[in-house]
C-alpha cells in the first residue's frame, strides 16, 4: 500500500492558534518535510512534542531535486508531513509540487486545515469577501509589477496580495498609478501577533503612510473595480481598457470583444473607438499617445 501526503497549516503568528491535530501528525509522521528545519524545532517545543520520524529540509531552493525522493517515501508506504514556516503548504510556499507529484501517482492527500494569512485579512479588511482572488507577491521589478496589476485592473473581485515590507510603498504607489487613487485598500500587518495593525484606507494614502517605513510580514487586500454601465465610458476609457489587455497578452480582437462584453456595448463600437485613436496617434505621433 502507498503512504498518505499530509499538508498541515502552522500558526502564521500566535502558538495557540496550531490546530489540535498537528501535535499528533507531528509525532505520527514517519518523515517530515519543513521549509525550515530550525523552525520546527522551534514548533516542536513550543507544543511540547517530538517528532519520531526523519526530518527532513524542503525548501525553494531543493523542492524539485527533493520531490522525488519524498515520493518514493510515499509509494514505500510512508506518512509524509509537509509543513513551511507559517500558514499552509502551497500557498506562496513550497508544496505544489509535491502534492502535484502524489496526485499523479495516485497517492492519498490529505491536509490539517491551520491559519491562512490570506483568510484572516480579507476577513479584517472591511473589503468585501463575498468573491476574491488570491494574487500572491508580485514581481520585484517595476515594469513586470506594473503589468501584472494591469493584467488585473478591471477585475471586480477583492484582491489579496502577499508583499515584503521594504517594496510595500512601491507597491501601493504602483497600485494607486494602475488601479486609481481612490481605490479602497487594507494593509495587514503582524496578523495574530502582539503588534497586530491593520491599516485602511485609500492606495493614495496607504502609499504616503508606508513611505516612511514598515516592517513584518505584511497582506495587502484592495477592492475590486467598480462596476459601470456604458454610459459612464466614454471613447477614451474604453481605448484605455482595450490597451491594458492587449499589454497583458490579449490579441486586439479578443481585448476588443471582451471590452464590449464588460461593458454592454456593441463590439463595433469598441472597435471605432480603437480605430479612431490609432488614427489620431498617426496624425499626431509626438503626442505618445493612443494605439499603434
Amino acid at each position: 500500500m502507498t503512504g498518505t501526503l499530509v499538508l498541515a497549516g502552522t500558526p502564521i503568528g500566535d502558538i495557540a492558534d496550531a490546530p489540535p491535530r498537528l501535535a499528533a501528525e507531528l509525532e505520527r509522521a514517519d518523515v517530515v518535510a519543513a521549509e525550515d528545519t530550525r523552525r520546527l524545532r522551534g514548533l516542536t517545543r513550543a507544543l511540547g512534542i517530538h517528532t519520531s520520524g526523519r526530518v527532513v529540509s524542503y525548501f525553494e531552493g531543493n523542492e524539485s531535486a527533493r520531490t522525488p525522493e519524498l515520493v518514493e517515501a510515499l509509494e514505500g508506504g510512508a506518512r509524509v508531513l509537509l509543513v513551511t514556516d507559517a500558514g499552509m503548504p502551497s500557498v506562496s510556499d513550497p508544496g505544489y509540487r509535491l502534492v502535484a507529484a502524489a496526485v499523479e501517482k495516485d497517492i492519498k492527500v490529505t491536509a490539517v486545515p491551520g491559519p491562512s494569512a490570506v483568510l484572516t485579512a480579507l476577513a479584517l479588511s472591511g473589503l468585501p469577501v463575498d468573491r476574491f482572488c488570491f494574487e500572491g507577491f508580485l514581481p520585484r521589478k517595476a515594469g513586470e509589477r506594473l503589468g501584472r496589476l494591469r493584467e488585473v485592473a478591471e477585475e471586480r473581485r477583492t484582491l489579496v496580495y502577499f508583499e515584503a515590507p521594504h517594496r510595500l510603498d512601491d507597491t501601493l504607489a504602483a497600485m494607486a498609478e494602475v488601479f486609481g487613487a481612490e481605490r479602497r485598500a487594507a494593509v495587514c500587518r503582524e496578523l495574530t501577533k502582539t503588534y497586530e495593525e491593520v491599516k485602511r484606507g485609500s492606495l493614495k494614502d496607504l502609499a504616503e503612510w508606508a513611505a516612511d517605513g514598515v516592517r513584518g510580514e505584511i497582506t495587502v487586500v484592495v477592492e475590486g473595480a467598480a462596476e459601470s454601465g456604458p454610459a459612464e465610458l466614454d471613447a477614451e476609457e474604453l481605448v484605455r481598457r482595450v490597451q491594458v489587455r492587449e499589454e497583458a497578452g490579449e490579441r486586439r480582437k479578443e481585448a476588443i470583444a471582451a471590452v464590449a462584453l464588460d461593458a454592454g456595448l456593441p463590439k463595433r463600437e469598441v472597435f471605432d473607438a480603437v480605430v479612431a485613436a490609432k488614427n489620431a496617434a498617426r496624425q499626431a505621433p509626438e503626442d505618445g499617445k493612443g494605439l499603434s
